[in-house]
């Protein structure tokens, strides 16, 4: 059984800054693509970050420059922060995953999701 568990997010003001954090735990043996996707209401899910195993990470156009991904294999977490933040980033997030678990083979899981609020 694997899951991912999502922390951070919140309400902060335009300009603000906020850090999301995701942990895989479980009977994992690796790990692959990592990334968070976001949903607003009325809107589909969108990819906001991805990162390779490796580290190359890969952003939507709309949070270049400003959001940075990144991981640690050892813990088995990715990491999105979230700096210069406009309304137009309020959404749920949610982590996605590649693993290959003992019992499931190679999957894609998703976190929960967190909500994330930039409003004055």
């Amino acid at each position: 059984q694997v899951q991912l568990v999502e922390s951070g997010g919140g309400l902060v003001q335009p300009g603000g800054s906020l850090r999301l954090s995701c942990s895989a735990s479980g009977t994992i043996i690796a790990t692959d693509v990592m990334g968070w996707y976001r949903q607003a209401p009325g809107e589909q899910r969108e990819l906001v970050a991805s990162i390779t195993r490796g580290g190359r990470p890969n952003y939507a156009d709309s949070v270049k420059g400003r959001f940075t991904i990144s991981r640690d294999n050892a813990k088995n977490t990715v990491y999105l922060q979230m700096n210069n933040l406009k309304p137009e980033d309020t959404a749920v997030y949610y982590c996605n995953a590649s693993i290959l678990a003992w019992s499931d083979g190679w999957r894609w899981y998703w976190g929960q999701g967190k909500q994330v609020t930039v409003s004055s």
